[in-house]
Parts: C-alpha cells; sequence; structure tokens
C-alpha cells in the first residue's frame, strides 16, 4: 500500500521536468492521475510511464491560463475517477527581458499569467471541487525566486512571490475547512525550462556553485518532497514555503 493509496491527484505541468516527476512518483504511491499540460506528446508520455509501471492515469490539454481549461481538468478527474484528493499546481514558464527594453511588459504579462493566475485558478477550480468532498491537499510550485530574488530575473521574480503570497492567504482561509495548501520552492532543476542555461558549461558551473551542495537536483528529488506534502505524513501543515534547494536559501 502506497502512502496515496486511494488518492486521486491533478497534476499541472505534469509533461515534462518536475510536473512529471511527480506525476509519476504520486502514481507509484497509489494515486490515479490526470496529466494536465499545454503538450500533448509530453502529457502522453508521463501516462505512458504510468500506466507501463501499473498506475492509472488520463491526458487533458490544459492551458492554466484559461479558467474554462482548468475547470475541465478538474471535471474530466471526479468524471474518470469519481473525486479530486491532491493537486500539484506545478505549470510554469522561465519569463525574461531586461526592464528597460521593449519587451519587460509581454515578459511580466506571461510570467503573470502562467507562475501567478494559472495557480489561481488552479486552486480555485481544485479548492472548488475538494469542498464536495472531505477536503485535499494542493502543493504549488513556487520557486527560490519566490523567497529572494535574482539578478536579471524580475518578471519570474515577481510571479513566483505571487505564488508564495497565493499559497499563504489561501492556506489561511481555507484551513478550517479541511484543505491544507503548501509550496516547494525548487533551487537549480535539471528540467527542459532550465536546459537552455545548461547548454552553457560556464553558467552551469556557476548556478550549480550557488547551492552549497554544489550541484543541479533531479526532478525526482523535488517531487519526492511534493509526494511527501500531499500525503497524511504532513497533516499539520498548511501555508508552508519549503526550499528544495540544496542550501541556497540557507545563507
Amino acid at each position: 500500500m502506497g502512502i496515496l493509496e486511494g488518492k486521486v491527484a491533478l497534476v499541472t505541468g505534469a509533461g515534462s521536468g518536475i510536473g512529471r516527476a511527480s506525476a509519476v512518483a504520486m502514481a507509484r504511491e497509489g494515486a490515479r492521475i490526470v496529466v494536465a499540460d499545454l503538450t500533448e506528446e509530453g502529457g502522453d508520455e508521463t501516462v505512458r510511464l504510468i500506466v507501463a509501471a501499473g498506475g492509472e492515469a488520463l491526458f487533458v490539454r490544459t492551458d492554466v491560463t484559461r479558467a474554462a481549461d482548468v475547470k475541465a481538468a478538474v471535471a474530466s478527474a471526479v468524471s474518470a475517477f469519481g473525486r479530486l484528493d491532491i493537486a500539484h499546481n506545478n505549470a510554469g514558464v522561465l519569463a525574461a527581458a531586461p526592464l528597460l527594453e521593449d519587451g519587460a511588459e509581454a515578459a511580466l504579462d506571461l510570467a503573470l499569467a502562467v507562475n501567478a493566475k494559472g495557480v489561481m485558478l488552479s486552486m480555485k477550480y481544485e479548492i472548488e471541487q475538494m469542498l464536495r468532498n472531505d477536503g485535499g491537499v494542493i502543493v504549488n510550485t513556487a520557486s527560490t525566486m519566490g523567497m529572494v530574488a535574482g539578478f536579471g530575473q524580475w518578471a519570474y521574480v515577481a510571479s513566483k512571490h505571487a505564488a508564495v503570497g497565493l499559497t499563504k492567504a489561501v492556506a489561511i482561509e481555507f484551513a478550517q475547512r479541511g484543505i491544507r495548501v503548501n509550496a516547494v520552492c525548487p533551487g537549480a532543476v535539471t528540467t527542459p525550462m532550465t536546459a537552455p542555461l545548461a547548454a552553457d558549461p560556464d553558467v552551469r558551473e556557476a548556478t550549480a556553485a550557488m547551492h552549497p551542495m554544489g550541484r543541479f537536483a533531479a526532478p525526482e528529488e523535488i517531487a519526492a518532497v511534493v509526494v511527501w506534502l500531499a500525503s497524511d505524513a504532513s497533516s499539520y501543515m498548511t501555508g508552508a514555503i519549503v526550499p528544495v534547494d540544496g542550501g541556497f536559501t540557507a545563507g
């Protein structure tokens, strides 16, 4: 029996990276998974991995910036599996542009749309459904950049600080209604999103060196914490902002 046996989980951004690792790890612990992602190819591959390992999963194409898409993803979980117990709101983008250049406004619009509004919409429809059951657990993916600031990443920093604020505020609002809401704040992780940075050996080495453990994390290392937060093992935690960052924010 896995620690999520009998649970139904929705994971956004589950077509690759942390989202895929989280979906696979939750399935391994007994949860049935709704794989939500914009990319059909990536989402289908995540489903294939889960099913090949003996789990249950379905893919729903989802743009988290669109309320109708998020509502449909939640409805798919209920239609296929009868309920929704867990959500990992992981979909995110790394939007960047120099503040004084013309692309600055577009970068902020994109970062806030996906990393903040997407989290808000996801929680709105997830909690609406969870309240019809006997509660539920939400884990949002924020970032160390939601706790501190990184040079040249102001749009991403703003959006991840917003995700942290949303996590805390919603956790307080629903703490007595059976809903727990926490966030993980990964440091540098080897994912498709960070691949352009990691492609330059000097940039990768410098980034790794900023983390006391001296390396990038594997997506599975973040997923392990997500699974724990989604389980009853963390039953007295809500509103927590959990760094999973190799010591990056400790200094």
